[in-house]
């Protein structure tokens, strides 16, 4: 049995699928279709498994956006292999009348419902007292109560659909078929074998964009509309009014307003004309950045340097106890050194994740993107363009994928090509080991690290860039599309500390292991290439280095030995051949190499420095991370090799560099092109080259 949720954007929905299904979910793609679907499995009375569907909010069955199609295309086609026994209808008590409309439409398509009355208590608050047992008698299906927020309600849930799927109901609506349809309308029931006469109005108004129709099939819909004069766009517009004139009857019946708590402010409204202000609201979302940039680098700096002395004096205990052998050398300088370079910064992503995660429970996340349309959309792009802005702060990834809500194709390949301009988790490692390396740790007027203003620039930089890199592209790519941006702000509320504990460990898991992995396999490619090299140039390195150098003994003959190794060796000879291409950006063959890995994904560049710096570095002084790198001198300059020049153009260069191959990979996915992909890491890496080279010669 599969039980779908649906309702409007923002309603619960997801809360109550999470609250129901628990852990037993898993995310796919709707078949044919690269929109994720979320499935989870949950227990009824009977203590049977049903399958539950989360499909994406919608406000009706005319989409705007693919997400919204996917609903269509599901609900509308009794083959398609999600199409639900039951729908939850998850509706906002506090706009119930808006959330009804969906409701009506699900049940003319001929699917039995359930409807699930959330957030009563923000209703309650603003004044509307709802009569639901009467609602339940009017309608004719079931009708419960939830709090899909705090999980209450929820027994009473499953007892009902369990019940549902023993005795379906729907709800009888205003018939919307006149006669000049009917006979035209039964012509599409009888060859597309359809239950309702509603279906086969969508068929009929919304040919293209039911993607399960064969051509021939469209052909003949297409025919057919134009043989009787049908107007879609007047069908639509007549349907919403006859409905919501519909739903009005029935909720003046059983909805109460208490006029003078319903015309007031609420608290939410209050809060809202601070934080949305035309000034302070910009004011005050700076201001909470700089905190939360301001933590990541003092909050987290103790735990930090307990992990990079941790795996210090575990390379030195492992070292010390077992015999000299390659596999110790694998071990300590290849394994230890470049997984030691992610698990450092785990404190770090804890606490950029727990910000995120408190502004998205409070509410405030929905304040941030209504401040920032107001800024996009003078760089021409959408007002939609704002939710994959900020979402890829966390991960290009799911952010581009989020693009899929922009029904104007133009705005959506926009918000696509700059949305990995913005710095995403992946470059805090890069940043943050940079930033300390050439920021001193001191405070502006005592209060203002240094060190957090640099990283909270950064971020800044690629925000700006982003909206700089869509008003070019709006040039390039015209329409006349006009595309609106409406958001319901949802109510604030305090965190679910239990929720924000949950984001917190699942992406920090996700860095550690989908970066661990890798990870480790580049620390061990990386280590053999730097342990071994072709012909005599290598294998003679030790009687070539004491030759040459009679003058050295001890730890300075053993240092001179491992770095000639080191360059003679198959990383060494990669890294000497690229190094012509990245010496005008202050970079020797070592970073170079790192360059190259972290194409795989930025996090490696790290673990990637980590390891190539640890060859050779037996003394204890040099175990941590930022020792190896500050103690790397240039030989041919003498000078160090991270200096302020080469450690900005690096942050710089990351800054605009695409270095992420799964941001290529659904870039593709999204485009279903290899040209967007292509175009947008020429331009990136292009800005990244001249950009770095630009800083360091300024700063040289």
């Amino acid at each position: 049995m599969i039980v779908a949720l649906i309702g409007n954007p923002n309603c619960g929905k997801s809360s109550l699928f999470n609250h129901l299904t628990g852990l037993r979910q898993k995310i796919g793609n709707f078949p044919g279709v690269t929109v994720d679907k979320k499935v989870g499995f949950c227990k009824v009375s009977d203590g049977s498994d049903i399958q539950i569907i989360d499909l994406p909010g919608t406000y009706s069955l005319y989409p705007n956006s693919l997400d919204e199609q996917v609903v269509l295309e599901v609900l509308a086609n009794q083959n398609h292999p999600d199409f639900p026994d039951l729908a939850v209808i998850v509706a906002d008590s506090s706009n119930l009348k808006r959330n009804l409309l969906l409701f009506e439409q699900v049940n003319d398509l001929g699917i039995p419902t359930v409807l699930a009355l959330n957030m009563l208590d923000v209703a309650n608050e603003i004044g509307i007292t709802i009569n639901t047992p009467k609602l339940e008698k009017l309608l004719g299906i079931p009708v419960v109560e939830v709090n899909a927020r705090e999980g209450i309600g929820l027994e009473g849930l499953k007892l009902t659909i369990f019940r549902a799927l023993e005795n379906k109901s729907i709800h009888e609506n205003l018939d919307l078929i006149t006669l000049s349809l009917k006979e035209n309308v039964g012509k599409i029931k009888e060859r597309f074998n359809l239950k309702t006469d509603y279906t086969a109005l969508q068929f009929l108004s919304q040919t293209d964009k039911l993607g399960f129709l064969k051509p021939k099939d469209v052909l003949f819909l297409k025919e057919l509309a134009t043989e009787m004069n049908f107007e879609a766009d007047e069908f639509h517009t007549k349907e919403v009014i006859d409905r919501y004139k519909d739903i009005g009857e029935t909720l003046s019946q059983v909805i109460e307003v208490e006029d003078e708590k319903h015309s007031s402010l609420t608290l939410s409204q209050k809060i809202d004309n601070v934080l949305i202000h035309k000034f302070w609201g910009y004011v005050i979302f700076l201001g909470i950045l700089f905190l939360i940039f301001q933590s990541v680098f003092t909050l987290a700096n103790y735990p930090m340097d307990l992990i990079d002395a941790g795996i210090a004096d575990l390379n030195n205990l492992l070292k010390s106890i077992l015999p000299e052998s390659k596999i110790t050398d694998l071990l300590t300088d290849g394994l230890i050194a470049g997984v030691g370079g992610v698990l450092i910064f785990i404190p770090q992503i804890a606490f950029l994740f727990a910000f995120i995660s408190i502004l998205e429970e409070s509410g405030y996340m929905a304040r941030v993107v209504v401040l920032m349309d107001k800024i996009i959309r003078r760089f021409g792009m959408s007002g939609k363009s704002v939710v994959p802005l900020i979402s890829s702060m966390a991960c290009a990834v799911p952010a581009i994928m989020s693009a899929r809500t922009i029904g104007n194709w133009k705005d959506r390949l926009i918000t696509i090509m700059v949305t990995p301009l913005m710095s995403c988790s992946a470059r805090l490692p890069i940043y943050t080991i940079l930033i300390a390396l050439v920021v001193p740790d001191d405070k502006l007027f005592g209060l203002f690290g240094y060190q957090g203003l640099v990283l909270m620039g950064l971020y800044l930089l690629g925000f700006f860039s982003a909206l700089i890199g869509g008003w070019f592209l709006k040039k390039f790519l015209k329409t006349n599309e006009q595309s609106f941006f409406v958001m319901e702000l949802p109510t604030y509320k305090k965190p679910r500390w239990k929720q924000v504990g949950f984001t917190i460990l699942e992406k920090v898991k996700t860095f550690v292991f989908e970066a661990g992995k890798v990870i480790v396999a580049i620390s061990i490619i990386l280590w053999v290439l730097a342990s071994y090299g072709p012909g005599e140039g290598f294998s003679n390195v030790e009687e070539n280095v004491t030759k040459l150098h009679p003058e050295l003994n001890g730890k300075e003959l053993e240092h001179k030995i491992s770095a000639e190794k080191l360059k003679n060796s198959y990383a060494g000879h990669f890294g000497k051949f690229i190094e012509p291409a990245i010496k005008p950006l202050g970079y020797d063959w070592k970073i170079g190499i790192a360059l190259i890995t972290s194409f795989a994904a930025r996090e490696v560049f790290v673990g990637t420095v980590s390891t190539i710096y640890s060859i050779g570095a037996d003394d204890a002084d040099d175990a941590t991370i930022k020792a190896r790198l500050r103690r790397e001198v240039n030989p041919d300059t003498g000078e160090q090799v991270f200096s302020v020049a080469t450690s900005y153009s690096l942050l710089i260069f990351y800054v605009f560099a695409m270095m992420c191959m799964s941001t290529i990979a659904v870039v593709y996915r999204e485009t279903k092109s290899w040209k967007w992909p292509i175009i947008q890491l020429v331009y990136m890496s292009a800005l990244a080259y001249f950009s770095a080279f630009a800083v360091y010669w300024l700063l040289k």
